[in-house]
């Protein structure tokens, strides 16, 4: 496929640059007048388009002036879960925070009990509604957690389900073990603490990484290092959403690829990051919807430090998976700039899945996993006018 007429080829990264922090993140390589050629499902060369060799055996695309640019990574989702919380959603309209949702019976628990007494064919069915939608606003990877199980049996289901999504869509899908989301009913803290570390084993034969949510009224960092010792799958952590938790300084010490959420968070938090694999990530989708502070992105940049920013579609606290409305936010709420917003939705997103090797830049070699936009957008207008249609076409 060759693709001809792009009015900017935007997210152009040298090979090897797996995620971008400090300055670095407030810059992309753009081509303006360009075109791009795929093989085999990957990038194999672009350049400007005077330089372009037409070849009568290849599709052909005329972009007509459209963006061509990465499509969207989104590292933090909940999106297999089933039927809703819209009744949560009043509880929250009338006052009631999240903590006291959830001292009720309600929240993580809530979407248990529906999991459930959910087929699994059904799961199936209700999740690949919403992949499908986030493919269609231009996501082409996205992790999606299990944690709504909350006993050996639903979240071995979940798992199950993912594996399916994984098996189903062009969108790459990767799976976490979230089995730490909260203490399963019929539970003491304690007893439930062990069944996720016996749930391990079973577990790896399905999950890529491993997930505690570290924070107030949850898991402790106790528990945490406690589970996280207890198996090989590589960590990402919930932490510090509702209070400053420890799950920062626990995630870098057990090699974390992404600790996520980070609404409150001090000093000692960015220092902890610093020199770490672990990459940042914000969940403004959270904020906007619970009424949380929004993460201090700009400090991390200054501190030297890369961001990463994703969806955590799930039905609670954040029941929208649609990225370009996460960079907006990015932009509008954190003060990122769009070109610091667009590498947190693309790249570093894709750093903190593990999938940057093949996703999140436009770099030959990678996957050619594109969003092709109508005539006359930029990244700007992306983040500015961020309700208007600007998709042409996924390409995966």
């Amino acid at each position: 496929m060759l693709i001809t007429n792009i009015g900017k080829l935007v997210g152009i990264q040298p090979e090897g640059v797996l995620r971008v922090e400090g300055e670095a993140q407030g810059r992309t390589g753009v081509l303006e007048n360009a075109w791009l050629r795929i093989e085999d499902g990957r990038i194999v060369d672009f350049g400007s388009m005077p330089s372009v060799i037409l070849s009568g055996s290849e599709e052909s695309i005329d972009a007509q002036g459209g963006m061509v640019m990465p499509g969207f990574c989104d590292s933090h989702t909940h999106v297999v879960y089933a039927g809703s919380r819209d009744g949560e959603f009043l509880d929250k309209i009338n006052g009631l925070s999240y903590e006291e949702i959830a001292a009720r019976g309600g929240g993580i628990l809530n979407s248990a009990d529906l999991l459930h007494r959910t087929s699994e064919e059904a799961l199936y069915r209700q999740s690949l509604v919403r992949v499908q939608e986030m493919m269609d606003k231009g996501t082409v990877a996205m992790e999606i957690k299990s944690g709504y199980g909350l006993n050996p049996a639903d979240e071995l289901k979940m798992l199950r389900v993912i594996r399916r999504i994984r098996e189903t869509v062009p969108a790459a899908v990767k799976s976490t073990f979230l089995g730490a989301h909260a203490v399963g009913r019929g539970y003491t803290h304690e007893a439930y603490v062990q069944a996720v570390i016996d749930m391990l084993p079973e577990a790896e034969k399905w999950a890529d990484f491993v997930d505690v949510f570290c924070d107030e009224g949850f898991f402790t960092v106790e528990d945490t290092e406690r589970i996280l010792g207890a198996t090989s799958l590589t960590p990402k952590i919930h932490a510090n959403e509702l209070a400053v938790s420890g799950g920062v300084q626990v995630g870098v010490k057990m090699g974390s690829l992404s600790v996520d959420h980070l609404e409150r968070t001090t000093d000692v938090e960015i220092s902890a990051l610093k020199g770490s694999r672990t990459m940042p990530t914000m969940l403004p989708g959270s904020s906007f919807f619970l009424g949380l502070p929004y993460g201090r992105a700009k400090d991390f940049l200054k501190a030297g430090l890369g961001v990463a920013l994703a969806s955590d579609y799930n039905p609670g606290s954040s029941p929208c998976g649609d990225m370009r409305f996460v960079m907006a936010q990015g932009c509008i709420k954190m003060r990122l700039t769009p070109v610091e917003a667009f590498n947190a939705v693309t790249l570093n997103s894709a750093y903190a899945m593990g999938l940057s090797k093949e996703y999140g830049s436009i770099t030959v070699g990678k996957r050619a996993a594109l969003i092709l936009t109508q005539a006359g957008w930029d990244l700007t207008k992306m983040a500015y006018q961020y309700q208007t249609p600007f998709i042409r076409q996924v390409i995966l």
